[in-house]
């Protein structure tokens, strides 16, 4: 497999290439934890670096808790990677506190200069729930979400978006709840919260690990849904949850998670679409289930393209 440890489960990742290596950032747990169950409470983001995004090689983690008080000083979970305009890197991350039970999520970062050695920024965290649009404790929900950043800049625009997993405080079901979190900023670090894309109805409690990518042509949105988080319609259809795509506007002007098409393979989650080398599209993700056991490793590039109706699909 591409990302196998010993003594770690791997699961979300995301890659960034720096021009001649590909990076890998992902969730890690140790396995002596016993119970798969509690390695998110026990996460910090580790690194590996590739020719061919296939043999890896391990270097120093990334990331780990900050000392409380601080947002992240339970968790450092899900995020993105991208170069500023003055070169340098920025690390989008979820954290978690123990002073919030660890039930609000908020978004926070660290800069590089190098990939390898980050340090956190002041002020965390950088964006967080507006009660406005997004479910918040303040409002009196018992959870948070807003978690998983995604940031990258549309096609054609010279501000960055910041795509996260929320949920709407007007949803009629928890498992009908989920939105997508939007944020705008021209520096990367101020942030002007957005109101949502999506609505509550459209199928699903949970949507996350979004990522947008223009795949052979085609805009295309991916996220996962696990079968918890499923609406009753789609369990109705047979589905157990795993990868999910549809392809939207290049302004993002038509987000209606009801088309989502779910990936063949589910056996994976929490997925991404990463160029190799040549300019080709993979799709990286962890091994979740296979045969009732969690597997808790990366897999093998998945050669991908993509449909105006069925997202994103494997390429043949």
């Amino acid at each position: 497999m591409a990302l196998r440890l010993p003594g770690q489960w791997v699961w979300d990742s995301w890659f960034v290439f720096d021009g001649e290596k590909h990076h890998a950032f992902y969730l890690q747990a140790s396995r002596a934890l016993g119970d798969q169950n509690r390695r998110h409470r026990n996460v910090t983001v580790g690194h590996a670096i590739s020719d061919d995004l296939t043999n890896w090689t391990v270097v120093a983690d990334a990331l780990a808790p900050s000392e409380s008080p601080a947002p992240d000083s339970w968790t450092t979970w899900t995020g993105s990677v991208v170069r500023g305009d003055d070169g340098l890197w920025w690390m989008f991350y979820t954290g978690t506190s123990r002073e919030d039970a660890g039930e609000r999520q908020t978004v926070c970062a660290a800069t590089s200069t190098d990939l390898m050695v980050w340090t956190k920024i002041d002020d965390l965290p950088i964006v967080a729930a507006d009660s406005r649009w997004y479910k918040t404790l303040a409002a009196g929900f018992d959870n948070e979400p807003f978690r998983d950043p995604w940031v990258f800049k549309l096609p054609g625009q010279d501000v960055w978006t910041m795509f996260t997993t929320a949920g709407s405080p007007a949803a009629n079901s928890r498992r009908e709840e989920a939105i997508m979190g939007v944020a705008k900023s021209t520096d990367l670090k101020n942030w002007s919260l957005q109101p949502p894309l999506g609505a509550p109805g459209q199928g699903f409690g949970e949507t996350e690990v979004f990522q947008f990518e223009v795949v052979d042509g085609v805009p295309v949105l991916l996220f996962c849904c696990g079968p918890l988080w499923l609406s009753d319609e789609r369990k109705a259809n047979g589905e157990i949850g795993g990868v999910y795509s549809l392809a939207v506007a290049p302004d993002l002007s038509d987000v209606d998670f009801n088309r989502a098409v779910l990936f063949p393979d589910v056996s994976l989650y929490a997925s991404r679409l990463v160029q190799d080398k040549n300019g080709a599209w993979n799709l990286i993700a962890f091994l979740n289930n296979v045969d009732g056991e969690f597997v808790g490793e990366l897999c093998d590039p998945i050669p991908v393209t993509a449909h105006a109706e069925l997202g994103v699909i494997p390429r043949k």
